[in-house]
Formats: structure tokens, C-alpha cells, sequence
């Protein structure tokens, strides 16, 4: 069973693990739409309110309600839903914050797709502050003011300092990081009545260079 952060009549975040899929997809495999019979009997959901990347962990929004997806969903298109991710990078950014604003756009490759800088795409923006650094890598605390796909993994590469273990913007000389992706949705709130809010803790491969970087270890 996934680990419950939050849980209401309405709503449940699901603490999703890294390299778990948020639904089946062509080749099928476990995801997290498998534990939606334990998470509620009714008919008539649960439903994901939003997206994770199989390989980003934590705060995933449920809703067991069809009500509460439409006021959710309503949230997230008004921009009112404030998400928080952590992210271990390669390399030092020079300055302490920043803000990244592109247009993204997905483009088809030789190995299948990725999001790209491209005027004719969806704007993305996203702001971001250092929290620490050690031996090469830093801790980064990002905030997305939109929702596009993959747009913090695009928005790290594109400051030079992309995800530690991102196989597809986190490429290193042609070779793939050798861990998981190193990207966790810390916290998310919505601002309903009642409000949803929880947070996450770090997962098991990403501690020991959180605590490098000075994370004092804390949930």
C-alpha cells in the first residue's frame, strides 16, 4: 500500500514512490491507479488530480469525489495550487535564486520524445532558490507557477545543472546517471474548503545527499 500524507472525505495525497507510474501504461506494470480499490468502495472513483513522472516521489492529490476532482481541477487551472519540489543537481548554480520562463514544447527524437524551449509551446515558468551544496551537486527548492510536462527536469537542464539521475535531460557525456532521479514533490496545497495540504518526506535515495547539502535531517 502507498503511504497516505493527508486524507479527508474528499481528498487523499498519496506519498508515491519513484519509478512507480501514476496509471497502466502500454506495456502495462504496476501503478498507482492499482491501489484505488483499497483507497475507496464507491463506484464512481477515485481519480488523480494531477500527474508525478514515474520517476519523481512524493506528494500525489487524490480525489475520491467527483465534486472535489471538479474543484481541484478548477484550482489547478486558475493557478491557485502551490506545489514545492526538491531536487538534487549536478553542479553549483552561481546565484542564490532565480526565476526560468520559457515556452515548452514536446518534440520527437530518435529515442521516443522530450519537452523542449520552443516559442510556438505552452509558457512555463519556474522559480527556484539554493538551499545547499557539497562535492559538485547542490539542493534546489523549485516552485512551478505552471503545470507543463517534465518542466522542472527542462528548466534544471536548462540552468546547467540538471537532475541527478534524469535519463533523459540528466545525460552526462552520452551515459545516463546511475540512480534513481533525484526529485521529490516536497509539498503541495489547494486552497479549498477545507483546504488539502501535506508534505513528504524525502525518500530513501535522495537522504544521503540532502544531508550532505546540509539538510539537517528532519521530516
Amino acid at each position: 500500500m502507498i503511504p497516505i500524507l493527508f486524507q479527508s472525505p474528499h481528498f487523499i495525497v498519496l506519498n508515491k514512490p519513484a519509478g512507480l507510474a501514476v496509471h497502466p501504461g502500454p506495456s502495462g506494470g504496476p501503478s498507482v491507479e492499482d491501489s484505488f480499490p483499497a483507497l475507496s468502495r464507491r463506484k464512481d472513483g477515485p481519480w488523480l488530480v494531477h500527474r508525478l513522472d514515474a520517476d519523481t516521489a512524493g506528494c500525489l492529490v487524490v480525489a475520491l469525489r467527483k465534486q472535489a476532482l471538479l474543484a481541484a481541477q478548477a484550482a489547478f487551472l486558475a493557478g491557485s495550487v502551490r506545489k514545492t519540489y526538491w531536487a538534487i543537481v549536478r553542479g553549483v548554480p552561481a546565484a542564490a535564486t532565480g526565476e526560468i520562463v520559457n515556452h515548452l514544447q514536446k518534440h520527437n527524437v530518435r529515442t521516443g520524445w522530450r519537452m523542449e524551449p520552443d516559442a510556438a509551446g505552452l509558457k512555463a515558468r519556474t522559480t527556484w532558490r539554493l538551499m545547499g551544496q557539497a562535492g559538485g551537486i547542490a539542493w534546489l527548492e523549485l516552485q512551478p507557477w505552471t503545470g507543463r510536462t517534465h518542466q522542472i527536469r527542462v528548466h534544471c537542464a536548462g540552468l546547467g545543472h540538471p537532475i541527478l539521475g534524469d535519463p533523459i535531460y540528466g545525460r552526462d557525456d552520452g551515459k545516463c546517471n546511475d540512480r534513481p532521479m533525484q526529485l521529490l514533490s516536497r509539498a503541495i496545497t489547494l486552497p479549498l474548503e477545507p483546504p488539502v495540504a501535506a508534505f513528504a518526506p524525502p525518500p530513501p535515495h535522495m537522504r544521503d545527499a540532502l544531508l550532505a547539502c546540509g539538510w539537517p535531517g528532519e521530516v
